[in-house]
Formats: structure tokens, C-alpha cells, sequence
């Protein structure tokens, strides 16, 4: 169990540099074959539900240094590495769901999480039922006999609305369905899911844990009830990642505490800049007051990360007027994915909804303000959005 303060606690926790010559950090294991020394020891080493655990592809030091560390950090019983973040996702869906099943699926989930969900949980005749995140008590209403998880993502994707998880949590238990949440948002360090009735927990580790843009990984974190189920599908499937993927989100955890609280207080800033500016109609930041959920934000998180949503006004023509925006951008890089050390914008198209439409008629844009001067990305912002302002007003000869 982890004692120490989280900002202490990420740069000692996995490593042994007795165990690898001196070094700092554990080496990327680059591996297939691990070999015995003898037939006692082979004999030893095979696991009761898996007799082939000997071999790299159930973990090297390098895979069981993140994976443990992620556990102790998130206050899980496991964890497990996936090869993404939406592997993790779909693997830990499918690790509790069999045809014929029943899931509630929060309506603000992430884009590719619900394709999955619609199309190929579908095709497993798993049925998936949508209900609104601004609601506990739409779980009860939709709870059934043959639920089997309830998914929670909070903040919502795109839309950053926050859930009352625990009260969600409760109403799930009393069917003894799983529940799932995605926290890559706030990480382990913002969030302790299973201080609020989680079983499982779900990072797109390419973000925040990774911190520097340049691996793609997913992790999942269980409680013990969880947690059999969860490892032997993981097995079966199959799933694992690579060293050097591993060794760079080693790297980045050790800094994770001092980058969050940066990119906390630079988006923060933006934000509050942002509510006020002519060409804004809202601010989705669940920091906010006026956000949705604030409240449970405020009660059940530490913290808030650099990722959050601006709807703009309407323009007369806004496919000109967010080109004219985008291309006055020169600190925010155009581009997917979130998490990195560098500032990001992207124009959104309206998020999928089931039960809760999206009624904005402006653009919605995500941001996510990286660890860049503050004051120069303002600025940034500021030049590109008198440029949306004014696209439409003739060029000055």
C-alpha cells in the first residue's frame, strides 16, 4: 500500500537499481524467450490458470514496474497494459459482457468507445443502453436483471460534463454489475476511482502517463473483485505491449505530478480568458462553476487536467471563418490525441448523442494548453479567435 505522498511516491515507486547495475530508471526488457535454470524452476513458474505465464509476452521487469506502480498509485488490486488506449477500453468491455447481456453506457463516452459498443458488441448480441451523465438516477430506472456493467466516462468526452459516480457506483451494485470508468482524463493523481465505487478504471496511458507524445498505450487498474476476470481475458486475447513503449511511460510517470499542475493552471487561465472573450458563447471546463457537474467536481476530484471545450458563436460562413482561426494558430498545433507536453487545437464535429442531444449552433473546439509560457499562449488564442471574429470583413488594401 503506498504511504507516501503521490509526488514522492512517482519517482521512487518500480524501480530497483540494484537489480540493473545502478541504473535510474528500469531498462527496456527487450524480450521473448525467458529462460530457467532448471526443470524444478520451470516446473515452479508455470501458473495453476495460465502454465505458459513464463514468457515475455506476461511481463518483463519493465512491464511489471509500470504495472505496478499504476496499481499502488490508483489504489487498484491490479493493473494491466494494453498495446492502446482503446484497447483497453473494448478488452475491458469484453472481459465481463456474453451474448445476450445487457450494458449502460454513459451518453458523453468517448467517440471510438461507442462504435465499439454499437457495432461490435452488437454483433455479439450485447445489448448497449445509453443514459444521460447528468442523471444517477437514469441508472436505476435502466438497471435489469442482465446488466452486467455499467460504463462511466467522467469528465465526458468533448463535453466535459462530470458524473456523480458514487451515487452511479451504488445504483449499479445493487444489480452486481461491474463498473467501468475511463479516468484517463484526471489520472490517478485528480481521481481515485476506487474511493467512489469503481471496479475497473481505464487510461489511454498515451496522454497524461505518457506525457511526451511519442507511445501509444491503454491501462487497466481493478479492484479484487475485478481483477480475475479482467487478467485471464487480457491472457486470452492475447494483449501486451512493448518495451520501449513501457520504458517511455515509466519515464513520464516520474514527472507527471509537476506537469498536471501546470497544465492545470495554464488551462485554468485560459479558461476564465475564454469566458469572457466576444467570440465565445461557453466554456466547458468542469472547474467552472457554470460547468455541468461542478459540484461533483468539486466534492470527488483533486484536481482538474489541460484538456476542456469552447463553443464558439455562429459565423456567417464558419468552415471560412475556423480556417481563418486555425491558420493564425502558431503555438497550438492542429492535431489528435492529448496529453503531451505541446499545446493542442481542434475543431470538433457535434458529439453522438442517444439521450442527450447537443443543441450548440456554434463550432466546438478542443483545446489543451500544454506546458508552453501561459501568457504567449493567450495570445495565440487571442490572434486566432479576432480572426474567426472578422473573417468576413473585406481585406484592407
Amino acid at each position: 500500500m503506498n504511504t507516501a505522498h503521490d509526488d514522492t511516491f512517482l519517482i521512487h515507486a518500480g524501480r530497483a537499481p540494484a537489480s540493473f547495475g545502478g541504473l535510474v530508471n528500469v531498462p527496456a526488457c527487450r524480450a521473448s524467450t525467458l529462460l530457467t535454470a532448471s526443470y524444478a524452476e520451470w516446473q515452479q513458474r508455470r501458473s495453476a490458470g495460465n502454465p505458459y505465464a513464463h514468457y515475455a509476452r506476461f511481463g518483463t521487469p519493465t512491464t511489471r514496474a509500470f504495472e505496478d506502480t499504476l496499481a499502488e498509485l490508483e489504489g487498484a488490486h491490479g493493473a494491466l497494459i494494453f498495446p492502446s488506449g482503446l484497447a483497453a477500453c473494448t478488452h475491458a468491455l469484453l472481459a465481463f459482457l456474453s451474448p445476450g447481456d445487457h450494458v449502460l453506457m454513459t451518453d458523453n463516452v468517448y467517440g471510438p468507445t461507442r462504435a465499439f459498443a454499437q457495432q461490435a458488441l452488437a454483433r455479439l448480441a450485447i445489448e448497449v443502453e445509453f443514459f444521460s451523465p447528468a442523471e444517477a438516477a437514469d441508472i436505476a430506472l435502466r438497471l435489469r436483471g442482465n446488466t452486467r456493467v455499467v460504463y462511466l466516462e467522467s469528465p465526458g468526452s468533448q463535453t466535459f460534463e462530470v458524473c456523480d459516480i458514487p451515487a452511479m457506483a451504488a445504483a449499479a451494485h445493487t444489480c452486481d454489475a461491474i463498473v467501468m470508468m475511463d479516468n484517463t482524463w484526471a489520472t490517478p493523481l485528480y481521481f481515485k476511482p476506487f474511493d467512489h465505487g469503481v471496479d475497473v478504471s481505464i487510461h489511454a496511458a498515451t496522454k497524461y502517463l505518457v506525457g511526451h507524445s511519442d507511445a501509444i498505450l491503454g491501462a487497466a487498474t481493478a479492484n479484487a473483485r475485478a481483477w480475475p476476470q479482467l487478467q485471464a481475458s487480457a491472457q486470452a486475447f492475447g494483449q501486451t505491449a512493448g518495451p520501449d513503449d513501457l520504458y517511455l511511460a515509466l519515464r513520464g510517470l516520474r514527472t507527471l505530478s509537476v506537469r498536471l499542475q501546470r497544465h492545470q493552471e495554464t488551462a485554468l487561465l485560459l479558461a476564465r480568458r475564454l469566458q469572457n472573450h466576444p467570440a465565445v458563447a461557453r466554456v466547458l471546463h468542469p472547474a467552472l462553476p457554470d460547468s455541468p457537474g461542478h459540484a461533483y467536481w468539486k466534492r470527488d476530484f483533486h484536481g482538474a487536467s489541460g484538456l476542456f471545450g469552447v463553443i464558439l458563436k455562429p459565423a456567417p460562413d464558419q468552415e471560412h471563418a475556423l480556417a481563418q482561426a486555425f491558420d493564425k494558430l502558431r503555438l497550438f498545433g492542429i492535431g489528435l490525441s492529448w496529453g503531451g507536453y505541446e499545446s493542442l487545437a481542434l475543431p470538433v464535429d457535434p458529439p453522438a448523442r442517444s439521450v442527450t442531444p447537443w443543441r450548440a449552433t456554434g463550432p466546438l473546439l478542443r483545446l489543451h494548453a500544454g506546458l508552453e509560457d501561459p501568457e504567449e499562449l493567450w495570445r495565440d488564442l487571442a490572434r486566432a479567435l479576432a480572426a474567426y471574429m472578422h473573417a468576413d470583413e473585406p481585406a484592407l488594401s
